[in-house]
C-alpha cells in the first residue's frame, strides 16, 4: 500500500504505528503527516485547507508559461489561496508581486506559514472573492471551489477536506461567474485569467467568460489525463 510507504518515508518511527491507524481510520496520509510536496515546495496542510493536487501543479506551470509574454516585474492576485500552494509557486519562479486571498482566516493562517517556510513575500488577505480587492492585475488566477453539491464524490475526500474548498452553487460554477463578472475594474490593459475547472465544465464557463468579457480570447487546455481541466483568458 503506498500510502503506508509514504508514512515510513516521512513519520518517525515512534509515530508510524499511530499513523497506520489513522490512515485505517480514513484520514488522507497528507493530513497525517502535516505537509505535502507541490511543484518543488513543501507545504504545510491540515484539515483547514485543502490538500495541493497534482492537476494544480500543472495549472502553475501553464501560467508561468504565459507569464513569460508579460513585462515583469508582474502584479499577480490568487483567488482562493488556501495552502497558498500556486501563489508561492509562482512567487518563486516569476518576478512578482503576489496578493493571495481567502474567505477563510485559518486558511490564511496556513498559507502565511507556508510563505515563511518557503522564504517568499506574499501579501495575503482575508476577502470573500473580490470583495475586498483594490487595483490591477496582470495574472488573476484561481483554483476556486467547483464541485456541484449534489455531485459524488471520494469519501476520502468528502469526509475530510473543507467543505468550504470543495463545493461551489450554480452547479459548481458561482465562483466562475463571480469573479468574472466582477473582474473589469482589476484587469491592466494587457491580463491573463487563469483558473483551473471541473472536467465537464468548460464549455459552460466560456459560456461566462463570453458573456462578460467578449473581445477575450478563451482557450482551454487539458491535464496529463487528457480531461478539459483549465481555462485561460486573455483581455
Amino acid at each position: 500500500m503506498k500510502e503506508i510507504e509514504y508514512l515510513k518515508k516521512y513519520l518517525p518511527k515512534d509515530k508510524l504505528k499511530q499513523g497506520i491507524q489513522k490512515l485505517k481510520e480514513g484520514k488522507p496520509v497528507q493530513y497525517i503527516i502535516g505537509n505535502v510536496d507541490f511543484y518543488n515546495v513543501n507545504l504545510l496542510v491540515n484539515k483547514n485547507v485543502l490538500i495541493p493536487r497534482f492537476e494544480t501543479e500543472y495549472l502553475v506551470e501553464k501560467t508561468i508559461n504565459y507569464a513569460k509574454k508579460l513585462k515583469e516585474p508582474l502584479d499577480i492576485l490568487d483567488i482562493g489561496t488556501g495552502t497558498g500552494a500556486i501563489a508561492i509557486s509562482l512567487a518563486k519562479n516569476l518576478s512578482c508581486n503576489v496578493l493571495a486571498t481567502d474567505i477563510s482566516k485559518k486558511a490564511i493562517e496556513v498559507a502565511k506559514e507556508n510563505a515563511k517556510r518557503n522564504n517568499v513575500k506574499i501579501n495575503f488577505k482575508q476577502s470573500d472573492i473580490l470583495k475586498n480587492i483594490q487595483g490591477k492585475f496582470d495574472i488573476i488566477i484561481s483554483n476556486p471551489p467547483y464541485i456541484a453539491k449534489d455531485e459524488k464524490i471520494d469519501p476520502l475526500v468528502k469526509n475530510n477536506e473543507p467543505h468550504i474548498a470543495l463545493y461551489a452553487d450554480n452547479n459548481g460554477l458561482y465562483f466562475y461567474e463571480e469573479i468574472l463578472k466582477n473582474i473589469k475594474p482589476h484587469l491592466k490593459e494587457k491580463s491573463i485569467i487563469a483558473f483551473e475547472i471541473g472536467m465537464t465544465q468548460s464549455e459552460e464557463i466560456t459560456k461566462i467568460a463570453n458573456k462578460y468579457l467578449p473581445k477575450a480570447k478563451i482557450i482551454t487546455e487539458k491535464d496529463l489525463a487528457q480531461k478539459n481541466r483549465y481555462i485561460f483568458i486573455f483581455v
